[in-house]
């Protein structure tokens, strides 16, 4: 029994423990849920659903739609036919015809556009209402959890707490345990995201959206696009700004005032139920109380500061959360007063009696004189509502200030070694979802995403250039960065335990210590431009990190960046289906389209699915071409059958790993076969004409280490992926008790006769002997790996492979690795496990 669940006393449940295997299961199967069977309604038909959803989401005008539906009636009278079947049939169709004309040719223009800005009327939708839909969909009821729970997972001593969704957490626990205890009362735990965003190219025309999201259903469904994702339901008004008035405190008073007075129309009914409570029988047939809370406000540094009502960032206490000083911010290793609603109430009724006296307490806590709407809703206290956004605090912020500190000591070393940082970012391993770079020098985005790549890329790349002898600044900067991005792997996984929230107070103690060491010897650098000021609020922010994960779970409960995702649809709505006048009314017209779009879009898909599984589904649907599969593996990019021998005749004359492979892969299966459980009756002769088969491509399936959800890495082993040769590293299982990084070579199935089918790989693995440490490697934390000669690569059953993993050259030891712990969660929490050098 590996999990143990501790439910909310108001639950009357007994504690719950779970093998590892039933972890997770719904407890209670329901019955299922009856099926629509005609979900596109109100539409007439669901083919006139489907035109309409792919309509909305290419965003056709009404020419187009005439003009689409005319086509569509010829074809169907027979008087005109189309022949494609595919977007690549069209795609070449285009391209035979833009060969018949003169292509454009590309000039670089710049034009300057003149700042505007517009006041917008503010547009809402009731948040309870939001709720009651949600409620209502049958698609969603069976997932909403309404208990706090305390769950435990042992781990072999001991049932350590782990933290993952809100109702794991303290806030949602306490919430619970101020309910009425006479009746069957319940938390409705809203998620609210305010930002303005550019709804132009141009940047003259902004919007600033509300998006809603609910708590209690899992993060999956929550932060996801489909139904029971983000909502808009709120369209702020935007303040235009004056430059003359621009910073008086009675013009920043007037803005704080609007937003507030903005979102009280959004909260109304909010604020009633969250002190009488709401009636109403849940999908289990349980009726329940249910009293709404603000449990969490997700937003950057600015609308934290309009959300709490502080003065800002040049405030004296310009923290949302706690009573920092603003000279104190960097002092990670010091602890302050948490802020508290009853103080900012007090200090803001002395201020209505005595202004003069008012504004002294005011400006001692770096508060505004302003009423704050959430002070309506019970138990809604911003301060803790308010949550550390990683994204803003660390990859656009932290992380931002590193990057320009990097670029100031590079361009003080000069070009050449500017260049030779430049070269190995631009070398990089490729690997999936990472974005690559090819300068840190010049980088004028501000996507987040990016940046967070970013640091990975440019720490490794930077190890050979910085250091302690030619750059006292740069290797003490890299100290930093080295705990950075330990913080930020750390802060970002998406299961929390006791260990990891101290690993992440301990780790925030060596930052602070490491940027004192910076500073110091900034500040005696011959370098101009240096940081010495690191007092900024982005720099204090994450000090509560491990405080939000207590309270409400991990960090991507409360992360910007599912809610900036829709944005891009907002702005696609401004610019394509819009005229530039009243554009909040029409932006989210379109946005409840689209909204109601997915509703009919998800019953259409149940239906679908369960006429499937009733053995109506289409055979043309199943892949004609399935990937060969094997246990947790997956073979693909196959090719021809290559007789053994021109293998290594080809490949040996380029590669040293290929010379000898017949006989080496001879001794390989009659050696070690039988260690895997087949039973050789005879010495198994591998003649020259034997066929093996290529693959140039390999999924591998594999448990996170975090979270314990099946995974999947791609991985590359191929001479040429998108114009480049691509081989990359995996860690396997060498023996029972050994596991060790490798680098691809070869992947191949073959048929041995009268034994079976096998899937093999030859690897170079990374198993050297690398002698002692360096000092670098222990102040920068870098575990090193060394390569075997290729002559020394061995094969391995594909099975043996664990996961994929990223090896960065270095470009200073021939042959040698250094490890990108960094490069997801499971590879850091693996990597703890490990020694540095091996």
């Amino acid at each position: 029994m590996e999990f143990k669940t501790m439910y909310h006393p108001s639950a009357g449940r007994e504690p719950l423990l779970q093998t590892f295997e039933e972890f997770g299961v719904n407890l209670h199967p329901e019955e299922e849920l009856p099926v629509n069977e005609e979900p596109w309604r109100p539409f007439c038909s669901r083919g006139d659903f489907e035109f309409a959803e792919i309509a909305l989401n290419a965003a056709l005008n009404k020419s187009q739609i005439n003009a689409l539906l005319a086509l569509i009636g010829r074809i169907s009278r027979g008087e005109s036919r189309v022949t494609f079947s595919n977007d690549n049939e069209l795609r070449k169709a285009w391209e035979h015809a833009a060969a018949q004309v003169t292509p454009f040719v590309k000039h670089d223009i710049t034009v300057p556009y003149k700042k505007e800005q517009r006041v917008y009327e503010t547009h809402a939708l009731p948040l309870w209402d939001w709720a009651l839909d949600l409620l209502a969909n049958p698609l969603l009821a069976p997932h909403f959890v309404w208990d706090a729970q305390r769950v435990f997972k042992h781990n072999g001593r001991e049932f350590e707490r782990f933290y993952n969704e809100p109702w794991m957490g303290d806030r949602w626990w306490d919430f619970q345990s101020r309910l009425p205890s006479d009746i069957k009362a319940a938390p409705f735990c809203f998620i609210l995201y305010a930002d303005k965003t550019r709804l132009s190219s141009h940047g003259t025309v902004k919007g600033y959206p509300v998006v809603v999201r609910c708590a209690n259903l899992p993060v999956g469904i929550r932060n996801g696009e489909g139904i029971g994702g983000g909502r808009v339901v709120r369209w702020l008004p935007i303040v235009s700004e004056d430059a003359d008035e621009e910073g008086k405190p009675g013009f920043v008073n007037l803005k704080r005032v609007i937003w507030h007075e903005a979102f009280l129309k959004l909260l109304e009914l909010v604020a009633q139920h969250s002190k009488s409570g709401y009636s109403h029988t849940c999908y289990d047939k349980i009726a329940r109380w249910l009293f709404p809370i603000i449990l969490i406000l997700s937003a950057d540094y600015e609308e934290q500061c309009m959300m709490s009502l502080i003065r800002g960032h040049h405030s004296k206490c310009p923290c949302p959360v706690c009573l920092v000083l603003l000279e104190e911010l960097s002092e990670l290793s010091k602890t302050f007063a948490f802020r508290t609603v009853e103080e900012a109430i007090a200090a803001l009724n002395v201020y209505k009696v005595s202004k003069a006296r008012g504004e002294e307490l005011l400006k001692a806590l770096g508060l505004c004189a302003v009423t704050n709407v959430f002070w309506l809703i019970v138990h809604s206290d911003p301060h803790q509502a308010i949550s550390f956004d990683r994204l803003h605090a660390l990859h656009l912020g932290m992380w931002r200030h590193l990057l320009e500190e990097l670029k100031k000591i590079l361009k003080a070393l000069g070009r050449d070694e500017e260049s030779k940082v430049e070269k190995q970012v631009a070398s990089f391993p490729r690997w999936r979802n990472l974005n690559h770079f090819s300068t840190i020098i010049h980088i004028t985005f501000s996507d987040g995403n990016k940046m967070q790549d970013l640091s990975k890329q440019a720490f490794y790349s930077a190890v050979n250039v910085l250091n302690q002898r030619t750059s006292p600044e740069g290797y003490k900067l890299l100290r930093v960065i080295s705990s950075y991005l330990q913080l930020d792997s750390y802060i970002g996984l998406d299961v929390h335990t006791s260990s990891t929230l101290a690993a992440i107070d301990a780790e925030l103690l060596v930052f602070d210590s490491a940027l004192k060491e910076y500073i110091e010897c900034a500040l005696n650098s011959p370098i101009v431009g240096l940081k010495l000021d690191w007092d900024f609020p982005k720099a204090h922010l994450w000090k509560h990190a491990t405080r939000d994960i207590r309270m409400k779970g991990a960090v991507r409960n409360y992360s910007t960046r599912p809610n900036e995702k829709l944005h891009g649809p907002l702005k696609e709505a401004y610019e394509r289906q819009s005229n530039g006048k009243d554009v909040a009314d029409q932006i989210l017209r379109v946005d409840t389209r689209k909204f109601a779009a997915k509703m009919l879009r998800a019953h259409v898909d149940v239906l679908d699915e369960r006429r499937t599984l009733a053995g109506e589904g289409n055979d043309d649907d199943e892949d004609p071409n399935p990937v060969a599969f094997e246990g947790h593996i997956k073979l693909g990019s196959t090719q021809q059958p290559v007789a053994i021998q021109d293998i290594e005749t080809h490949g040996g004359q380029l590669d040293r790993a290929f010379q000898g492979f017949r006989k080496k892969f001879s001794d390989f299966i009659n050696n070690s076969l039988p260690m895997y459980g087949y039973r050789l009756e005879r010495w198994v002769t591998i003649p020259t004409n034997f066929l093996i088969r290529e693959h140039r491509f390999l999924k591998v399936h594999y448990e996170s280490t975090v979270d314990w959800k099946q995974t999947t890495d791609y991985l590359r082993c191929t001479p040429g992926f998108h114009g480049q040769p691509r081989y990359d590293c995996a860690l396997i299982q060498l023996a029972q008790e050994v596991s060790v990084f490798v680098r691809l070579v070869f992947i191949f199935s073959c048929q041995l006769l009268d034994v079976g089918s096998f899937e093999f790989a030859l690897v170079q693995p990374f198993t050297a002997g690398i002698g002692a440490s360096r000092r670098s490697d222990r102040d920068l934390r870098l575990t090193c790996v060394k390569a075997v000669p290729r002559a020394s690569s061995i094969f391995v059953p594909v099975q043996s492979f664990i996961r994929g993993a990223v090896c960065f050259p270095d470009p200073d030891h021939r042959d040698e690795f250094l490890m990108v712990d960094h490069i997801d969660s499971d590879m850091f929490v693996r990597m703890k496990s490990r020694p540095a050098r091996q």
